[in-house]
């Protein structure tokens, strides 16, 4: 008879491949990108990373960005069996789009002044994949 480890926690959670990437990492326009692929996480986190790097674009409109990329991340992990908490590991790069989303948020909501949310996030972050931590932030 074999018996679960219930302390080591749930197993880490890996996203499926996200064909939007493929399309933002050859070149095609993100906007045009993102029209194609709504539910992308990956490119709703390249365009809220684009407009917190842009000084022209409102802080606003990132932390928009940011928030869709982290809604439809969140969407994709629970579809893909992640029961609201466990590791998404920086090191399966279909999971990046998700961290990165969550990173973004975290610049986001402290740049409009969003305190409790950006600690959340940033902890979230955290408690998801230190190595996505320690590298966006």
């Amino acid at each position: 008879m074999s018996f679960q480890d219930l302390m080591a926690g749930p197993p880490p959670t890996h996203l499926p491949e996200d064909p939007a990437a493929a399309e933002v990492e050859r070149g095609d326009e993100v906007r045009d990108v993102v029209r194609r692929h709504p539910a992308s996480p990956f490119v709703w986190a390249t365009l809220a990373e684009h407009a917190l790097a842009d000084g022209d674009t409102d802080d606003v409109t990132a932390y928009a960005y940011a928030r869709v990329g982290y809604h439809r991340s969140l969407d994709l992990l629970r579809r893909n069996g992640w029961k609201g908490h466990g590791p998404v590991p920086w090191s399966h790069e279909p999971n990046r789009g998700f961290l990165r989303a969550l990173a973004a948020l975290t610049t986001a909501a402290g740049r409009i002044g969003e305190v409790d949310e950006e600690q959340r996030c940033r902890e979230f972050l955290r408690d998801s994949s230190p190595e996505a931590y320690d590298t966006l932030l």
